[in-house]
């Protein structure tokens, strides 16, 4: 079992890393990341413990959560503390009553991710997608629908800024990633590690619901608004997704379920 000791003074040392939250989330935590939630700690404690830093707790949750303490380390320290405490460390109204001080994993290339991925493979490359909301909700289609990693261009924002883990339920702390790095060619690492780049185009003449999907697929995903550019889009694979009333776009995270259920089900 972890270490349990009860926090009365939000001025602890002992709970820095969990003090102004949404201060500290604008200017980063070097290699560190806040949890937020119930349901986020079971997933992160079940998929990754070992990089389970801290954990912050009302102490009315404890008894809840007795298995997530079975699955953590023992030299992980929780430090519990009564509502109005916990408030007043992470300096707003935290109802949640569960935070959790997180390691980031070591960065991993892009090609090597994707290289040793299987045979079969299904990737989500994102290109430009700064809304929080969008990437988490992105991840968790990933791993409902069985992604097998997502690869985030340099301007693709954190998934693991707080917002971004919460919305995507914890998924974002499992799915495999790897970013490239800025100017780096998606269509050729693509190409040489044997990947069908797919790209969702309302002008495209061939459907996503006929698609047959080639054993290693990876589906390109763009901001709204702007979209993939013109270069990828010249060398991917483009698909529809037919609308009615005129109707031409979907949220970009809509669309990730759709595309990623149909790559999920659809023989190849």
């Amino acid at each position: 079992m972890p270490q349990f000791r009860v926090v009365t003074d939000p001025d602890d040392p002992a709970v820095a890393p969990f003090r102004s939250i949404k201060e500290r989330d604008l200017v980063g935590r070097e290699g560190l990341f806040i949890a937020e939630g119930e349901t986020v700690l079971r997933a992160f404690v079940r998929d990754a413990p070992e990089r389970v830093v801290s954990l912050l707790i009302d102490p009315k949750r404890r008894d809840k959560l007795e298995d997530v303490f079975a699955g953590l380390p023992e030299d992980v320290p929780v430090h519990l503390a009564d509502q109005a405490v916990l408030d007043a460390i992470a300096g707003f109204h935290l109802h949640r009553g569960v935070l959790a001080v997180g390691r980031k994993p070591e960065p991993v290339a892009a090609a090597d991710l994707l290289a040793g991925l299987p045979a079969r493979a299904m990737v989500l490359v994102l290109c430009g997608i700064a809304n929080h909301d969008n990437i988490g909700g992105i991840y968790r289609n990933a791993a409902a629908f069985g992604a097998d990693a997502v690869i985030l261009d340099a301007d693709c924002c954190d998934p693991l800024y707080r917002k971004a883990i919460r919305v995507s339920v914890g998924a974002a702390l499992s799915v495999p990633t790897a970013r490239l790095e800025r100017g780096e060619d998606i269509a050729d690492l693509l190409a040489r590690t044997g990947f069908e780049a797919l790209a969702l185009s309302p002008s495209a003449s061939e459907i996503l619901a006929r698609l047959k999907p080639a054993p290693r697929t990876a589906v390109l995903l763009g901001a709204e608004g702007p979209g993939l550019s013109p270069q990828v889009m010249a060398r991917a694979r483009t698909v529809g997704i037919p609308m009615a009333n005129g109707f031409d776009s979907l949220n970009v995270a809509t669309t990730s379920g759709i595309v990623l259920h149909h790559l999920r089900f659809a023989k190849g």
